[in-house]
């Protein structure tokens, strides 16, 4: 059983968040505007719905298609989906111990942990949250991880001074970093490539972990950095901690990607390196840039191409766009918009809060999937709060379909990426347990029982067999766990310089 404990949230050079309460003023027709009918509103819809449902035929030639972009990956490098061996090697006992600092470099926050690893599959955590300004994610990358060593000297601080951490202590790191990086060893990882709207310069083709480091010592942080993962292998491994069964870890949040144990003898491309081939080897996908670039096997939507031409990385990141919650708030945006233009909706009212790029959060699609109340309530408090705009019973009604297609379209293309994992590796027979983490899976009304739909629709009935399960903390306990079995690893002298 985890214990957990959040001590302080702290901000840096950053204002505190603001909350909001929804608020609406009526609940009845809008009868002094003009508004579209209910058979127009219908017409509409069935167009959408031919534009964003995806058939299970269509759904089993995208997981083909998935499993040979994942082969492609392992058999050599600079592929579209980079398959990345991470050199965290099998799976942990759950007899590892000792005190690990975490530090997550996330989409939207920065994390920084400190982890207890007591054994039999138990922790204590202590953790402050630091928010992420969209100014640091686009200025220079070293300036960005000086505020991440900043962070962490003040986390240490307070926790040596509440008796926490032990002063003098240099302790163990974890860094997981969640964006795609080429690995050569643990410690090392050189960043592909920006996602998740990050842009920040002289990053790119680095080494992240120098950079690091430099910011450490730069603050005079007593922190060694002995490990570099991402989130989506340290909820691999953090899951299979407590739970044996897990054999595949997701993350479905601002981003999206996969990890997996894979066979050391089936990645040629890291065949020079002498490693047993019968060795485990965790495996990072970064399987939302599926099917990037040439774009010939996803059902993109005029809409999906409007999103990825106005990104700040055209062509890339296909699969990402069309399921990660960045994105999903935009595409139903968009539709809304077409509307606005051809005349249908909101007539004679002021939009141009509306029309304004990601003004539209994916959180509003999970509210108003999840609006149980008579006449939609919350689909009103949202539209009259944020865009000042009244809607009509046909309107909301409308709305809330749209964002069902949206997010049902989302859980049926994550299951053709699980399914293509449980089908490469054989695990559709025998079962697997699949850990699941970000806010999409957490929070959106129906994703994770959308996702065992798709499933079911790509293998039959044995798609019961695949069950996903919310997952332990992957860029906290899973990264200091990862932290751990290197350690012991590079101890007992077993590929020391991996």
């Amino acid at each position: 059983m985890a214990v957990r404990h959040d001590s302080m949230s702290a901000l840096i050079g950053t204002p505190p968040a603001v909350h909001s309460t929804l608020a609406y003023t009526r609940t009845s027709e809008v009868e002094d505007l003009p508004h579209a009918t209910k058979k127009k509103m219908a017409d509409h819809l069935r167009k959408l719905e031919a534009m964003f449902t995806i058939t299970p035929q269509r759904m089993r030639m995208i997981v083909e298609a998935f499993k040979d972009t994942l082969e492609a990956g392992l058999q050599k490098p600079a592929q579209v989906v980079p398959m990345i061996p991470t050199y965290v090697f099998g799976w942990p006992t759950a007899t590892e111990t000792g005190e690990y600092l975490a530090v997550d470099l996330g989409g939207t926050n920065l994390r920084v942990c400190l982890v207890r690893l007591t054994g039999g599959g138990k922790f204590e955590i202590t953790q402050s949250k630091y928010r992420l300004t969209e100014e640091q994610k686009q200025e220079d990358g070293q300036k960005l991880f000086d505020f991440c060593g900043e962070c962490l000297k003040v986390f240490i601080d307070v926790n040596i001074e509440n008796g926490e951490i032990t002063k003098g202590k240099i302790l163990p790191l974890g860094f997981t970093f969640s964006y795609p990086c080429s690995q050569d060893r643990i410690d090392h990882g050189e960043l592909i490539r920006w996602t998740k709207g990050f842009g920040a310069p002289n990053t790119e083709g680095r080494d992240v972990v120098t950079m690091f480091r430099k910011s450490l010592a730069l603050h005079g942080v007593p922190a060694e950095i002995v490990a570099l993962t991402c989130d989506t292998t340290g909820t691999l491994i953090a899951s299979h901690y407590v739970n044996p069964a897990t054999k595949i870890a997701c993350i479905f949040g601002t981003g999206c990607n996969a990890a997996y144990m894979e066979r050391v003898g089936d990645i040629p491309k890291i065949a020079h390196l002498g490693i047993d081939p019968d060795a485990q080897i965790a495996i990072n996908c970064e399987w939302g840039a599926f099917d990037s670039f040439e774009h010939e096997h996803l059902p993109r939507t005029k809409y999906d191409i409007m999103i990825d031409e106005s990104s700040n990385k055209p062509g890339e990141q296909a699969f990402e766009k069309l399921i990660s919650g960045r994105y999903l708030g935009e595409i139903l945006r968009l539709v809304i918009c077409q509307l606005i233009d051809e005349g249908t909706v909101f007539l004679g009212q002021n939009t141009y809060k509306i029309e304004i790029p990601y003004s539209f959060d994916t959180a509003f699609l999970s509210l108003m999937e999840s609006d149980p109340t008579d006449e939609l309530l919350m689909i009103i408090g949202i539209f009259t709060h944020f865009f000042a705009l009244e809607t009509t019973l046909a309107e909301r009604q409308f709305f809330r379909a749209l964002a069902k297609l949206v997010g049902r379209r989302a859980a049926r293309l994550s299951a053709c990426g699980i399914a293509a994992i449980v089908s490469k590796m054989g695990y559709l027979e025998e079962g697997c347990s699949v850990g699941a983490d970000g806010s999409l899976y957490n929070k959106y009304p129906g994703f994770a029982e959308r996702i065992h739909e798709g499933l079911q629709d790509i293998f039959g009935e044995k798609g019961r067999n695949v069950v996903t399960h919310h997952a332990e903390d992957g860029s906290g306990i899973g990264s200091a766990i990862v932290a751990a079995m290197t350690k012991i690893r590079k101890d007992a002298g077993l590929y020391p310089n991996l």
